[in-house]
């Protein structure tokens, strides 16, 4: 890789949420990839907000939405599917 094309320490902390939920592109991914596999003060960050992300997974898996809820979002769900993607 060439220095042009590095990312700094700063741009990977504003890619980092979206590093995480996999939403950057495949060079993206890999740009920052890479950079975690050089940078120490990075690496602790990504861990942290990996730790963080985790545990309100581990936590919301362990709360029940009440059934009114879940039926109003399934048929939200239902709606959109039939509209089709929003312009």
């Amino acid at each position: 890789m060439t220095p042009a094309n590095r990312l700094t320490c700063e741009e990977i902390f504003r890619r980092l949420d979206d590093y995480l939920d996999r939403e950057l592109s495949a060079d993206e991914m890999r740009l920052v990839k890479e950079h975690l596999e050089t940078c120490a003060q990075c690496t602790r960050e990504h861990a942290f907000d990996r730790r963080m992300l985790d545990d309100v997974r581990e936590k919301l898996q362990r709360i029940e939405a009440p059934a009114d809820l879940r039926s109003r979002i399934a048929s939200a769900i239902a709606k959109a599917k039939l509209e089709g993607p929003a312009s």
